[in-house]
């Protein structure tokens, strides 16, 4: 690989980064005019199904659609974006979005402790310490009354940490059963049709059901934005596997965090106490021990669980 195809390629995973981590102050914004988690859910899985359907057919690609494949669109959908998207959009209300964003990097800690129980993964001491510099970093992230906002927003820490549980778990899913020989294109794709047609009654029937006719306001456009920003990013970090292999592609979860609080800071105006700083640091340090060391970069269906929301 020439100088100039790694300098591309490390400025196309800033760019990834910093997209994927104005997500989070986007979905502030979204939930800030009172908008239903499952109405912000069904929109967002309709224009990513919308954009993956565009992929997909410039790939001349197809959806098959067997036992199998139902299974996981099903389950994909379900652990990968009703219930957490549910968790964070309900934490997020009262959250800051760069504690979310935090949060959300606790994915690779909270995943190496399942795939140790599914026998996907080997004890190591190296990873286990990262395992508890992690937890170390959410007590000092809850703990201290001047680390969050108000003291009372413990509970909403912990429905959002919900999110990563979900993510993790989706992570070992795939490691552990696949994607019943689909690439991510096409998963994304038909757990995007599912999950709106099963959040569609649930949208309609809690009364949350946004009418995209009704005249736009800021919470409106940051939904289409992060919507937009999550399938474009998803899809570039798919082609950036393929490129440059999974070990250099996860890298951008670390971007991402910085990112997702950079953007929280300029966008929302959000300051943080010290020891959100040292907590976030914390964090950092544990997922770079718990991450895998593989020598052989991974193909991009395999790769799909390496994904960072």
């Amino acid at each position: 690989m020439t100088r100039r195809e790694r300098i591309m390629l490390l400025s196309f995973l800033v760019v990834l980064g910093a997209g994927w981590g104005i997500t989070q102050p986007l979905s502030k914004i979204a939930v800030s005019t009172g908008h239903g988690h499952f109405g912000l859910i069904f929109w967002q899985l309709v224009i990513g199904a919308l954009l993956m359907g565009v992929v997909i057919l410039l790939r001349r690609d197809h959806l098959p659609i067997t036992a199998a494949t139902l299974r996981v669109f099903v389950i994909i959908t379900l652990v990968g974006t009703i219930i957490p998207n549910s968790a964070s959009y309900k934490a997020v209300v009262y959250i800051p979005a760069g504690v979310m964003s935090v949060l959300l990097s606790l994915v690779p800690l909270v995943a190496f402790p399942m795939a140790l129980g599914l026998g996907l993964e080997r004890f190591s001491f190296r990873r286990f310490g990262g395992l508890l510099l992690g937890l170390a970093g959410v007590a000092l992230l809850v703990l201290p009354d001047t680390s969050l906002p108000e003291p009372g927003l413990l509970k909403w820490v912990a429905v959002a940490m919900i999110a990563a549980v979900c993510y993790a778990f989706e992570g070992n899913f795939v490691a552990r059963w696949g994607i019943a020989g689909m690439n991510p294109m096409q998963v994304m794709f038909g757990a995007s049709l599912v999950g709106a047609m099963l959040s569609l009654p649930f949208a309609v029937g809690t009364g949350q059901f946004i009418n995209p006719l009704r005249p736009w306001d800021v919470a409106e456009w940051a939904l289409m934005a992060s919507s937009i920003v999550h399938a474009v990013t998803y899809t570039g970090y798919v082609w950036l596997v393929g490129r440059a292999g999974s070990v250099f592609a996860v890298q951008v979860s670390y971007l991402v965090t910085g990112f997702g609080v950079f953007w929280a800071m300029l966008l929302l105006g959000e300051s943080y106490s010290p020891y959100f700083w040292a907590a976030a640091a914390l964090m950092l340090v544990g997922v770079f021990a718990v991450q895998p060391r593989r020598q052989q970069p991974l193909a991009p269906d395999v790769a799909m669980k390496e994904t960072v929301r």
